[in-house]
């Protein structure tokens, strides 16, 4: 008995497991459809120093490294702490 039971068991599992890996046909047949990747282009900011190619100061040079630091205070990690003023960016007034 204790053998018919386990061979019933090794049966099902593996009857599972075939099942498992067999795919459909509407997923073999269905045609993947991307959308082709498209950048944004970065804005083309004054530089102090050298620029790359597409604009944006090359900060490789000492003079753009020097123009980026923000204004006020720092967090551990060396972001600016967006609690103050200083670091905040100016925003246009609405109308």
């Amino acid at each position: 008995m204790k053998k018919l039971l386990i061979s019933v068991c090794l049966f099902f599992g593996l009857a599972t497991a075939s099942i498992a890996q067999t795919t459909t046909a509407a997923k073999q047949t269905k045609p993947k459809t991307t959308k082709p990747a498209t950048k944004a282009p970065a804005p083309k900011t004054t530089a102090a120093g050298p620029t790359k190619k597409d604009g944006t100061p090359d900060m490789r040079y000492k003079a753009n490294k020097a123009a980026a630091k923000p204004a006020g205070p720092l967090k551990k990690d060396g972001t600016p702490d967006m609690r103050y003023k200083a670091n905040k960016p100016a925003t246009a007034p609405k109308s």
